[in-house]
């Protein structure tokens, strides 16, 4: 399974068959279907600070735009861009997760170990 394909569908990046998460953002134990332990797996604080920075960049972007070309009153920034923020937050926090996990399985990547 590709890398993209098992981060969208949030699989196993082993089998593509068991879900990489149990709940939300809550990464399972184990692969229900070809076992693969989890545990190893942490991406840290990665995935946050990958959605902080586009969605910074997309609402700061957008708000500026808003500003300069309408002036709106503040209570409509606030109504569009605060409800804005809270779905691209959640709707990316669990794509970026999952993808930073999967990549994680193909390179291979762990801690770094001395000797």
């Amino acid at each position: 399974m590709s890398v993209a394909r098992a981060a969208l569908l949030g699989r196993c990046p082993r089998c593509g068959q068991g879900s990489l998460f149990d709940g939300y953002l809550h990464v399972a134990s184990a692969c229900s279907s070809c076992g693969l332990d989890y545990a190893n797996f942490d991406a840290g604080d990665g995935p946050a600070v990958f959605v902080i920075l586009i969605v910074g960049a997309i609402v700061t972007g957008s708000a500026l735009f808003v500003e300069v070309a309408y002036q709106p009153p503040y209570w409509v920034h606030a109504l569009l861009w605060i409800p804005l923020t809270a779905i691209l937050s959640l709707g990316l926090l669990r794509l970026a997760k999952a993808l930073l996990l999967v990549l994680q399985f193909k390179h291979k990547a762990g801690e770094g170990r001395v000797g």
